[in-house]
């Protein structure tokens, strides 16, 4: 399953989550670590579900760019 992600910049760092697995996200000082650790996040997530027995949601959200005038 491909889940999609939202990375924002701010000032001193970079937050992530995924809009399908609430509660699921990762902060780190650079771009790629914060790739990386959002990644050990969606698995160490669902994983967690699964444990627990409930069910992993499908993925859903739909991410575009849209040119702006």
């Amino acid at each position: 399953m491909q889940y999609a992600i939202v990375i924002e910049k701010g000032k001193t760092s970079y937050g992530a989550y995924v809009p399908d697995l609430p509660g699921c996200i990762a902060v780190a000082e650079t771009l790629e670590e914060v790739r990386n650790l959002i990644q050990e996040a969606i698995d160490f997530h669902l994983e967690g579900l699964k444990q627990d027995g409930s069910p992993v949601p499908e993925p859903v959200s739909i991410c575009e760019y849209v040119e702006a005038s």
